[in-house]
């Protein structure tokens, strides 16, 4: 089975009977690694609860169209922006007429309409619902309009009848499911992946930084991840989790990033410097913590040059496919193809931080791929979306 290993999966549950094996199906989405939320239509609370789908998930369980909670009670299209692929298991007969003709009247149909990715169809009613005729057209303008139809299976249904109709089995329908994503691109290589800030210590409780989360290495590392690539994360200090499976190394300052980045960069094919690494810190350390004086003075930090993480790998014998990141409030092009060659880089990824919707700490980022002969644009998305968007990019100039 292809890997659905941190992928953001949308459960949709319909109303039919057999809505109870979707909570198999949410445990079993689980096991792969994936992050599940769970659509669920009026009629589908009748036959599974919300609580249940909810354990499972580890999510909240979403049915209102309207819901006052979520930002501008537009839920549908936070939830089509998180997801990378949608599975509607059981889809009944209601259900595909609706996605069929385009209606958006609850929340399961308008996220479907909002999505602009791959959308999978488990269909499940009575065998006589199966063979009409308006059934056989609504299924195939669903598959003209490139959705994904598992099954139905044949068998003995609740109400007594036998024939086509049946929900497939859950493992069935995960089998197929997980064909939605390809095989990793970049399997068997080693990506190293620097992260978050660094703090520079001026005396044991205060030091310099800056306003890095981290959040853009960090799905780096997921997107790498699921490329297939075993992925090393040097993070300084940040409060975010790190993708299980990825080989996590914890550094503070500058000095301790570059010491780690020199150790682990010879084994590495490609290396990401997403981390905003101080570019200067205090002349003088204190040990003792520095004293307010009681005079009001100025007091005054002589500051040095740290060491130019990018510039020292990109001088190693062998190098990795060097891939920089350029934080720009203005001149955002012009600046980040100076930096590109002046680092010797392979690739510039230039962001403008000086955008508060895609600046540090946001969710979403919009970016600029520079390499010596082009320029891509990766429109203002979840960063986790440009992140793998990102390492695609980078999979095909390795295997160009």
């Amino acid at each position: 089975m292809k890997s659905l290993a941190n992928k953001n999966i949308l459960l949709g549950v319909t109303g039919g009977i057999a809505a109870y094996k979707s909570a198999e199906i949410v445990r079993s989405l689980k096991k792969t690694g994936s992050s599940v939320r769970v659509v669920m239509t009026k009629s589908a609370e009748e036959f599974i609860t919300p609580l249940t789908l909810q354990a499972l998930s580890g999510n909240k369980v979403s049915s209102e169209l309207l819901d006052p909670e979520t930002e501008a009670g537009m839920g549908h299209i936070e939830l089509a922006k998180w997801a990378d692929a949608i599975l509607v298991a059981p889809a009944t007969a209601n259900t595909l007429a609706k996605l069929a003709t385009g209606r958006g009247d609850d929340l399961l149909s308008s996220i479907c309409l909002a999505f602009e990715g791959p959308i999978s169809l488990a269909p499940a009613m009575n065998q006589a619902m199966w063979k009409d005729s308006r059934t056989e057209e609504n299924i195939n303008k669903l598959i003209d309009n490139k959705f994904n139809i598992y099954g139905p299976g044949s068998g003995e249904q609740a109400c007594g009848d036998v024939g086509l109709g049946r929900m497939l089995e859950p493992e069935e329908i995960i089998s197929s499911f997980s064909l939605l994503f390809e095989e990793g691109e970049l399997i068997n290589k080693n990506i190293l992946i620097t992260a978050g800030p660094t703090q520079e210590p001026i005396d044991p409780v205060r030091y310099i930084t800056n306003k890095s989360s981290g959040k853009m290495g960090y799905s780096l590392a997921e997107a790498g991840l699921e490329s297939g690539a075993k992925v090393t994360l040097i993070s300084g200090p940040v409060n975010i989790e790190a993708p299980e499976g990825v080989h996590l190394v914890k550094v503070k300052t500058a000095e301790e990033m570059y010491m780690a980045v020199m150790h682990h960069v010879k084994n590495s094919d490609v290396f990401i410097s997403s981390a905003a690494v101080a570019d200067y810190k205090p002349q003088y350390y204190s040990k003792d913590k520095l004293k307010k004086s009681d005079k009001n003075i100025d007091i005054s930090i002589g500051l040095t040059a740290n060491q130019d993480i990018l510039k020292s790998v990109s001088e190693i014998t062998n190098k990795p496919y060097l891939v920089g990141f350029a934080a720009e409030t203005s001149d955002l092009i012009k600046n980040a193809k100076i930096k590109l060659t002046n680092k010797g880089l392979d690739l510039i990824i230039a962001n403008d931080v000086s955008n508060a919707e895609i600046g540090f700490d946001s969710d979403e980022n919009e970016v600029m791929l520079i390499n010596n002969d082009s320029e891509y644009l990766i429109k203002k998305e979840p960063k986790k979306k440009v992140a793998s968007k990102i390492i695609k990019y980078i999979s095909e100039q390795l295997l160009s």
